[in-house]
């Protein structure tokens, strides 16, 4: 919205970034049809989230820290899911947490990049990081011989948890450069 987009710009903006990480992924393991294209209600719950998102941005602005909350569980449960369909392929525990950082994360990539932007994982927040601190748990879980559905579940809070705490105490990775 702060882009000033027209109505078709902010639907294209909601696709990608809705269906970015999922289709970065599917593509990667070469599951297609891509997940989206089978699942009329995702399409559905994208176009009514992209159409309320006009007609109420004004009042959703009250609630950027709700939102926030959202988004970070959102990344905690479709890092989990990245992590579920790259487990189905038996593929090892690097590949599957990264297979869930791309699920999570790469959504935002492409919107930032649609809309020209530096994407914000690569600048300033901890975002992709907790992605992989999650994944890292939930393997270590299950080597602990934690019930699986305990070790998602342990997963997508320990993403909440690290995104959370990270913006609240303003945690960055390092900076190897100086500022201009």
């Amino acid at each position: 919205m702060d882009k000033k987009l027209d109505p078709f710009g902010v639907l294209i903006i909601a696709f990608a970034t809705a269906i970015g990480g999922g289709t970065i992924r599917d593509l990667l393991l070469g599951r297609l049809p891509v997940a989206w294209l089978t699942n009329s209600i995702a399409i559905w719950a994208i176009v009514i989230g992209a159409i309320s998102t006009l007609f109420f941005s004004t009042s959703l602005k009250k609630f950027d820290k709700l939102l926030f909350y959202f988004d970070a569980m959102g990344l905690g449960l479709f890092t989990m899911i990245g992590i579920q369909t790259a487990l189905e392929e038996k593929l090892s525990i690097g590949i599957c947490i990264m297979i869930g950082t791309v699920t999570g994360c790469f959504g935002g990539v492409l919107r930032d990049v649609l809309l020209n932007n530096v994407p914000l994982i690569f600048q300033k927040e901890i975002y992709a990081l907790a992605s992989i601190m999650g994944g890292l748990a939930f393997f270590l879980l299950l080597r602990l011989q934690i019930p699986l559905n305990y070790s998602y579940v342990s997963g997508i809070l320990i993403v909440f948890a690290v995104r959370v705490l990270a913006v609240r105490f303003s945690w960055s990775l390092p900076r190897f450069y100086e500022n201009k």
